[in-house]
């Protein structure tokens, strides 16, 4: 069986001063990558991390507490000046939706999918309400968020 490759590796900021993370971020995808480029180059980033937020959450499955770490944590002055602080993470729009049986699915991907699911909706809530309690805010970032076309 052939498994995906996904585009993984380890990026190196050009503007260190803005990345307030340990050591150089991995990124997981290539959707990963195009996001930290984004923040390292953007002029309105005052600074970004990937992975340095650690969310407490109750994973449903295995019915015990488990930590999330979301892909970024951003720190952006808009327009105005304002200062405003996200928590993403970033994920194929197919991910965020309830999974649906089709004719040619397998039982095994279909419970794999249920459960993914499951998990992220509680990693999810559990982001919003800690980035709520700070006056952050959190998203989900797809394919359509960042301009990517997929066919």
């Amino acid at each position: 069986m052939e498994t995906k490759k996904y585009k993984q590796g380890t990026f190196i900021p050009k503007n260190k001063e803005k990345y307030i993370g340990k050591i150089n971020p991995t990124y997981r995808s290539s959707w990963e990558l195009r996001a930290f480029i984004w923040a390292d180059n953007s002029p309105s980033i005052l600074s970004w991390s990937s992975e340095n937020v650690p969310i407490p959450y109750l994973n449903p499955i295995k019915k015990k507490i488990c930590i999330y770490f979301p892909d970024l944590y951003l720190k952006i002055q808009d327009k105005t000046s304002k200062i405003n602080q996200y928590v993403i993470e970033i994920k194929p729009s197919k991910e965020t939706r309830k999974p649906i049986d089709g004719p040619k699915k397998k039982s095994s991907t279909l419970l794999y999918e249920k459960y993914t699911y499951i998990i992220n909706v509680s990693k999810w809530l559990e982001a919003e309400k800690y980035c709520k309690t700070k006056g952050w805010v959190f998203k989900i970032l797809t394919e359509k968020e960042l301009g990517i076309i997929t066919s």
